[in-house]
């Protein structure tokens, strides 16, 4: 069983410990576009992908109740730019994530009627560098926001404001064919995110070097600005998000409905409990 996850920041509390959890399982890394390509192909049997890479494929189901999502500002999801908000007509995309992708065309479409012409932003390009009038950032790069733009948007702060819902950027997904060899590894997985949340000050203290973050700002960071639980008004963000990403052609109108992550029959809980 090959596991593919992100090697973000906000995903270490999804992935704490779980080697250990799932021993017959292969976790390999990788940005969150990539990771859905390969699960789309049969390269990763679950992914943890970008919600609007759900929306595309009926045979896809949420395996587990750990998402990284948000209930407020996010902080690594930026719209910057030079020009106000409702002047924007070339907006430059971060290729790490196309949920990041859709849902600053949606509040922009939904703020000002802006359809911007889409330019690309790769990773390893400065974004003082980039000729357009707004960049999309996302991840750690996000937290260190460049000189030279007036303008900013907080792309989770600006979701649940707009939507009055919480917004969910990844959550783990695998093909529906695959579901009755899943049971341990659905358990691994909301283990790993139990014991992640419960551990977040140990990794913040060991990852906050490797983002250019104080240990304060990256504890902040993991306990306040995300939530790694998929629940109830999380799966309703959800919904409205997938209507919203129809309603700009990046979602199939024939994509799968937001349901319940399966349930595990109990003896099988019980003999997976440490």
């Amino acid at each position: 069983m090959r596991i593919g996850a992100v090697s973000y920041l906000n995903t270490k509390p999804l992935v704490y410990g779980l080697a250990a959890l799932a021993p017959r399982a292969e976790v390999v890394y990788d940005l969150p576009s990539r990771l859905a390509d390969e699960l789309a192909v049969g390269k990763l049997d679950v992914a943890l992908i970008p919600s609007v890479e759900y929306f595309q494929n009926p045979d896809y189901a949420i395996i587990s109740d750990a998402c990284i999502g948000c209930r407020g500002p996010v902080l690594s999801v930026k719209l910057l730019s030079r020009a106000p908000m409702d002047k924007i007509r070339t907006l430059a995309l971060d290729e790490g994530s196309r949920t990041s992708v859709a849902l600053a065309r949606i509040l922009l479409r939904e703020r000002y009627g802006l359809s911007p012409r889409l330019l690309s932003f790769p990773l390893g390009v400065a974004a003082e560098k980039v000729d357009a009038d707004a960049v999309l950032m996302i991840g750690d790069r996000a937290m260190h926001p460049p000189a030279g733009f007036s303008h900013e948007w907080d792309l989770g702060d600006e979701w649940c404001r707009w939507a009055e819902l919480p917004f969910v950027f990844a959550m783990w997904v695998a093909r529906k064919e695959l579901l009755p060899e899943l049971g341990e590894i659905e358990i691994a997985l909301s283990r790993a995110r139990d014991e992640g949340v419960a551990h977040l000050d140990e990794i913040a203290e060991r990852e906050c070097t490797n983002v250019g973050l104080t240990y304060e700002q990256c504890l902040s960071y993991l306990r306040d600005n995300l939530h790694f639980f998929l629940g109830p008004r999380e799966r309703r963000g959800l919904e409205l998000f997938q209507e919203h990403a129809i309603r700009l052609g990046v979602a199939p109108t024939s994509g799968v409905g937001i349901l319940p992550a399966p349930k595990l029959p109990r003896e099988k809980t019980a003999a997976l409990k440490p």
